[in-house]
């Protein structure tokens, strides 16, 4: 048996290892569709190439396979090369000249990453005590954030001058750095003790208090991504350029967000899940009841600044103390299996709202949509503050 690690090691590993799921996904969420239109594709394959992004809302399927088959140390030390032999084989492949065989490799790099959070999400909820789960988790936002803008920001500045190839060799690169801090850590992530057996794969849905707390999950994010999704369009038709839109959420707005993340992590850490997740799922409404009112008149340009940079701050807050509830509310022994079925959850929900957006906006137009976001957005604090939809997550702090 492994000496068991600090709590610096432990936040330095699995940061690292939520920065090498950022890294892959920002480059090819953000970044690809760009490079790929400067180098001639079409918008119609630019679009279609979103699709790729599947096993991120699918994971939930072979989290249980992880889970069981073997120790999530080599499961996380397998899944990072075979990432980085990914990218190494996409960057030789011409994009404009092979798209059949890039998808494949993007399909491929987002499949293991998808696999590699819930390999992740499992170590965390083992090796995490309850006193260190709001800092993990607002580390865990921060480093993901910090991957996706270095996967889809940085590299894609460097495009330019270093070319193809070379740019998905720094990604392999960066990879590799953020498996460093796991092969310095032997032991880390090596299960001590079998898992009991589950009743079925996905049992944790028939535990007291399961249910009500996935409508919490629903509620957490539909309305936010429902307003979210129309964010940049509007700011388009305002007539916000693209380096002030560049300034407003790729700056300042991701400045805000890591600071929320680590603030979120601090304060369920002091107050505890439940009163910071009712406080923070209220803001978000809040702020969203607020892009409501700029969209119906002449706001002016400081007040969208700062609705963009308090709407940053507090989704930093809501996303690390819900994903520290989330964690409290799954099994140890099951930890991968049940954080990623919550994780998969949140993401459809959020997919539903994006996806509806367009259609809300188009209806009701942009105020209308952000009075709708924020209505669907403050059902969520309701149900926090209803004890039978946070029973699981409490009864999970008391292990």
């Amino acid at each position: 048996m492994t000496a068991p690690a600090s709590s610096a090691r432990k936040l330095l590993v699995l940061g690292a290892l939520y920065a090498a799921q950022g890294l892959p996904f920002g480059f090819f969420t953000q970044a690809l569709p760009v490079m790929l239109r400067t180098l001639g594709t079409s918008l119609e394959q630019i679009g279609l190439a979103s699709l790729l992004a599947a096993p991120w809302a699918l994971k939930a399927l072979w989290a249980p396979v992880v889970e069981r088959r073997g120790d999530l140390r080599r499961w996380l030390l397998a899944l990072q090369a075979a990432a980085v032999a990914g990218l190494v084989v996409a960057a030789f492949v011409d994009p404009t000249a092979s798209l059949a065989v890039l998808a494949g490799v993007v399909l491929f790099t987002n499949l293991v990453a998808a696999t590699q959070d819930i390999a992740t999400d499992g170590v965390a909820v083992t090796v995490l005590g309850a006193d260190e789960r709001g800092w993990g988790n607002g580390l865990q936002v921060a480093g993901y954030r910090v991957g996706m803008m270095v996967g889809g920001g940085a590299l894609l500045a460097v495009f330019d001058q270093l070319g193809w190839t070379s740019t998905l060799l720094l990604l392999a690169v960066g990879l590799v750095a953020c498996t460093v801090p796991l092969l310095l850590s032997p032991g880390f992530g090596s299960a001590e003790v079998p898992a009991p057996p589950q009743r079925f794969a996905w049992d944790w849905l028939t535990l007291p208090g399961a249910l009500p707390w996935i409508a919490v999950l629903v509620a957490f994010k539909v309305g936010d991504y429902a307003a979210g999704g129309m964010m940049r369009p509007w700011l388009v038709d305002r007539g916000v350029d693209l380096t002030t839109m560049a300034a407003m959420l790729g700056g300042a707005g991701f400045t805000a967000g890591l600071v929320g993340a680590m603030l979120g992590g601090a304060l369920v850490g002091r107050f505890g899940r439940v009163p910071v997740l009712l406080v923070a799922s209220a803001g978000q409404a809040l702020v969203l009841a607020v892009y409501a009112v700029l969209a119906r008149g002449e706001a002016s340009d400081g007040a969208v600044w700062a609705a963009i940079l308090t709407e940053h701050l507090v989704s930093g807050v809501a996303t690390a103390s819900l994903f520290t509830a989330m964690m409290d509310a799954s099994r140890p022994a099951h930890g991968a299996t049940d954080y990623t079925l919550q994780a998969s959850i949140v993401v459809v929900a959020s997919m539903l709202g994006a996806g509806l957006s367009g259609y809300g906006a188009a209806h009701l137009g942009y105020a209308g949509l952000f009075a709708l976001g924020a209505g669907l957005a403050a059902v969520a604090p309701v149900l926090v503050a209803v004890p039978a939809c946070t029973a699981l997550v409490r009864a999970g702090v008391s292990r």
